[in-house]
């Protein structure tokens, strides 16, 4: 799920290293936090296929997060920037919320029954 993120965070970061470092600098950070947020979207999409309840969400959205705390620490140390923490409590809060959203749509779906015919016959009768 990180993946996408970082590939465009690693081409944001490429460009960021022009010789005009102002303007790209600031487009290579909203690139980022954009790319984090399309990435909630996609993990939201995975929690109804992988989760499929909407009491598991926050749980199964909370560890793959926490997950990615301990992979940064081992990466690069502990995130200081407040940014980074912002944008990631947004991400888990948008991956839990429409994750939810997304299974209580496929819970309520009405269930097909197979004989649909049979119940007519029934209401005719009666």
């Amino acid at each position: 799920m990180g993946s996408m993120a970082h590939r465009l965070a690693d081409c944001v970061h490429a460009v960021s290293h022009l010789p005009q470092l102002g303007p790209a600098a600031v487009v290579a950070g909203w690139c980022t936090i954009v790319a984090f947020l399309l990435n909630s979207l996609v993990g939201a999409g995975f929690l109804l296929l992988i989760v499929e309840r909407n009491r598991k969400c926050l749980d199964f959205t909370a560890t793959v997060y926490i997950v990615h705390l301990f992979l940064c620490l081992i990466y690069g140390g502990l995130p200081s920037s407040v940014t980074w923490w912002l944008v990631n409590g947004i991400c888990v809060a948008v991956m839990a919320c429409v994750g939810e959203w997304l299974c209580i749509r496929r819970e309520l779906r009405e269930i097909p029954t197979r004989s649909s015919r049979a119940s007519k016959l029934f209401i005719s009768v009666c």
